[in-house]
């Protein structure tokens, strides 16, 4: 046969490989999404030491603005005594840096913290709960003895002259005062003798450490 007369090849020719190169991954970016600001608090406008006359509140408000003024002008000792740590009242940013530089200004400085329920803040986290896992040293939280009787109130002593108490834990109103050693004096014998009979949570030991 003519090789002219021969039927076409009816394959498809040979084509050159494609050289392919992966581009690799790809991160995904998307946009984080905004938080709000915290809230801004200003402290109220009375110095430790100095102010003699009784402050009454009656709203959180108030109350927040009479912790924070205490807190940040205290030198060398803070003492809390609540119910669960009141995150409205103490989980604040503000807070936290108010007791950080409490106890990073002197070893000998230190933070006590008496509490009835720890399930709540171990539970939902605390800032107050946070730092004491970085500065363990002189910040201390302990449960009230559970076998004891407490008292239904909730303070916060100041060194050796303020004090923020509010008769009921569940309500905001309270007393705030700033210079009253003997009326501090009285309330920080009875932390003390809580405090003497309290007792180390495993909940609390465990998120501590």
């Amino acid at each position: 046969m003519n090789p002219e007369d021969a039927p076409p090849n009816e394959s498809e020719p040979d084509l050159p490989a494609i050289d392919f190169h992966s581009p690799g991954r790809f991160a995904v970016h998307n946009p984080q999404p905004e938080l709000p600001a915290p809230e801004r608090r200003e402290p109220a406008p009375f110095e430790l030491g100095r102010e003699a006359s009784l402050q009454r509140f009656a709203s959180a408000e108030e109350a927040q603005a009479h912790a924070l003024a205490l807190l940040q002008q205290s030198r060398h000792s803070l003492c809390l005594y609540t119910p669960d740590l009141e995150p409205w009242l103490y989980n604040h940013s503000s807070v936290q840096e108010a007791c950080t530089r409490l106890l990073l200004a002197s070893p000998r400085n230190r933070l006590r913290i008496l509490v009835r329920d720890v399930g709540r803040p171990v539970s939902l986290g605390h800032r107050l709960l946070n730092l004491g896992r970085r500065v363990t040293s002189n910040l201390h939280v302990r449960r009230l003895n559970p076998d004891l009787p407490s008292e239904e109130s909730a303070y916060l002593l100041a060194d050796a002259h303020g004090l923020l108490l509010r008769p009921q834990a569940d309500v905001w109103a309270g007393y705030a005062w700033y210079n009253d050693p003997a009326r501090v004096r009285q309330q920080q014998a009875q932390f003390d003798q809580a405090w003497n009979t309290s007792v180390l949570d495993p909940d609390l030991r465990s998120f501590l450490l």
